[in-house]
């Protein structure tokens, strides 16, 4: 029964390669959004190497010599340092190395068994969810990482070996270069036909009924598990290293992934980079409602986008054809920096609040409610305003008065990193400039002096006298500096020079 498993080895890989092609017509569309598009000739040519393994392991009927065959072929024809394969053992427990090729050879070192959801190869065991990574050296699991950075080892890649709903082991590459994030595709269709050579030689040798996976291991999960544990439909790859994210951003994504989970979403994939993390997907759309279109993406997505807009994030949908499917691209930026200093935001106008919030949120400020009285608060509403609190305040349209407790003034035109600076000017006791799109008419150097004189209470005659020009100059002078700061009189354009620092 089990010899004619191997039988059809052209049935299987056909179906494989189909299924990568598939699976790749799909991940181009996405790709075409954050990344170019995969060496066709390249891609053929590494589904060749996986033909010939294929064929090597064609009627073998001993786990450990297909797994033997397997790892030597992903060191020889795919340059990869080492690469092992570990079977699930029959108590669903833990995972056995079963062989191991390339740099190291023995069977028997501090990962011969590995616990079902320790280390990176248990997790990818336990929640099926495919993993590239090309900063080894930096991933929290790893047990050496002097090793790693010692042996120059750069790219890992593990997936899981399932056959049906079964997760029978996990096949691991480690390389001394970047792997393609589209190596994990080549790599579905070898744990495929590897999955059914060693799915009916380990029956053959068992003969006896799984039982019952193990429960997961009780800790905090990562993101890509809670994907996981969200998508029914699909399995989520993981590119890159994973880092905890704060609950605001675990909570787009999750939700998200709820939209997709009731599209029925056949493809995910979730890549950390350096700045940001995101999350690739597509989704059919049923054929009733391909005539509605936009509209019917934006009906699922609408309620999500401001909030990924308020943390710096983009949510991007797109139709995809011939075939009626939506995009989806979900990028978040990551947390960089430690949190910032405290501000509260108080605007007369819902756009404006979320304008504000948006820009706080880029500038990496921490965002605190308005009525938090020692906190800074940023507002242009005179309502907000109170005789003891210290404000920044938010000047839209022309120039109209001040609150006395200003201590700086911007528009909508200032910059994230000038918004984070001239808070920490102003919780410092620095006097901060002007922010506004004005600010680029500067004082002259002999307007600014005059500024200074009228400070002190000096008169245009007194002035004139004092710089040796005439009282029509100084009037002129005056009035040049009424216009650049939009002041209605000389007490006016006295306070806006000097809350710029200017006198």
């Amino acid at each position: 029964m089990f010899l004619s498993v191997f039988e059809p080895v052209a049935y299987f890989w056909a179906t494989a390669a189909f299924s990568l092609r598939c699976r790749f017509s799909r991940t181009v569309s996405v790709v075409d959004l954050a990344a170019p598009l995969l060496d066709s000739t390249r891609l053929l040519f590494e589904l060749q190497h996986v033909n010939e393994i294929a064929r090597t392991i064609s009627g073998c009927l001993e786990p450990e010599a297909i797994a033997q065959h397997v790892t030597e072929a992903l060191v020889q024809q795919f340059d990869c340092v080492f690469a092992r394969i570990w079977l699930v053992e029959p108590d669903q427990a833990a995972l056995r190395l079963v062989s191991s090729s390339g740099l190291y050879t023995h069977i028997n070192g501090s990962f011969a068994r590995i616990a079902m959801g320790a280390y990176k190869v248990g997790k990818i065991a336990q929640n099926r969810i495919p993993f590239l990574s090309n900063h080894l050296a930096d991933e929290s699991w790893v047990k050496d990482r002097e090793w790693a950075i010692a042996n120059n080892i750069q790219g890992f890649a593990g997936y899981p070996l399932l056959a049906g709903d079964r997760v029978i082991g996990v096949l691991a590459t480690f390389s001394d270069r970047p792997l393609a994030p589209e190596f994990l595709e080549v790599l579905q269709v070898l744990c495929m036909t590897t999955s059914i050579a060693l799915d009916a030689a380990v029956q053959i040798q068992q003969m006896q009924p799984r039982p019952t996976p193990a429960l997961p291991i009780n800790e905090v999960l990562a993101l890509s598990e809670h994907l996981a544990t969200v998508l029914s439909s699909t399995r989520p790859m993981l590119v890159g290293t994973e880092q905890p994210l704060p609950p605001a951003s675990t909570y787009i994504f999750l939700k998200v992934a709820e939209v997709l989970n009731r599209l029925q979403c056949n493809y995910c994939r979730l890549i950390y980079s350096p700045q940001s993390v995101s999350l690739e997907a597509i989704a059919p759309v049923p054929k009733h409602l391909a005539e509605a279109g936009t509209a019917w993406v934006r009906s699922h997505f609408e309620d999500l986008r401001l909030v990924v807009t308020c943390l710096g994030g983009t949510l991007k949908t797109q139709l995809g054809s011939p075939r009626p499917v939506v995009q989806v691209l979900l990028t978040l930026p990551y947390p960089t920096c430690t949190v910032g200093p405290a501000i509260a935001i108080q605007c007369s106008a819902p756009a404006l609040q979320a304008a504000l919030t948006h820009l706080a949120y880029l500038a990496g400020l921490s965002v605190c409610e308005s009525s938090e009285l020692d906190v800074l608060l940023l507002t242009d509403d005179f309502g907000a305003t109170t005789p003891e609190r210290p404000l920044i305040w938010l000047r839209c349209g022309s120039a109209g008065p001040v609150p006395p407790t200003a201590l700086a003034i911007i528009d909508l035109s200032i910059q994230p990193n000038q918004l984070r600076a001239l808070v920490e000017q102003v919780q410092h006791g620095k006097s901060a400039p002007c922010h506004t799109a004005e600010d680029n008419q500067q004082l002259s150097e002999r307007e600014q002096e005059i500024m200074r004189l009228l400070v002190q209470g000096m008169r245009d005659r007194d002035i004139a006298q004092h710089l040796f020009i005439s009282e029509s100059t100084v009037k002129f002078h005056i009035n040049n500096s009424l216009t650049k700061l939009n002041a209605k009189n000389r007490y006016q354009a006295v306070y806006q020079a000097a809350i710029r620092g200017w006198v």
